[in-house]
């Protein structure tokens, strides 16, 4: 349980150093970079980076947005076919960024997995 937290953090905070300097895929560097230096078992490799990269991106979608009033949000969550909600894309980002963090974390489980049979 250590572990997951850990990992659920260390992700958070190497995701958003790295988002100052690299673009959008920062949180698979993140995500990778975590799953090799601590280990996670069974569903767990997916989840934590999952859950850690959803929220991050999903609080930082709602900071700034929220900074205008959600007025961009609404015009892409229209041209998304959303219903106008900006939530909704709030949300829907949030759950792309976690799935890409969470498939790029089980690569890095199975990097060290391959690295450490020989």
């Amino acid at each position: 349980m250590k572990k997951n937290i850990f990992n659920f953090i260390a992700t958070i905070v190497l995701a958003s150093a790295l988002s100052y300097v690299l673009p959008w895929w920062s949180i698979m560097t993140a995500a990778l970079a975590t799953s090799l230096f601590i280990p996670l078992k069974k569903a767990a490799v997916f989840f934590v980076p999952f859950l850690a990269i959803t929220f991050f991106w999903a609080s930082y979608c709602f900071i700034v947005s929220s900074a205008n009033d959600f007025t961009l949000a609404k015009r892409i969550s229209t041209l998304l076919e959303l219903g106008g909600n900006p939530y909704l894309l709030i949300l829907v980002t949030g759950l792309v960024g976690g799935l890409a963090a969470g498939i790029t974390a089980v690569f890095g489980k199975q990097l060290t997995l391959t690295l450490n049979k020989k």
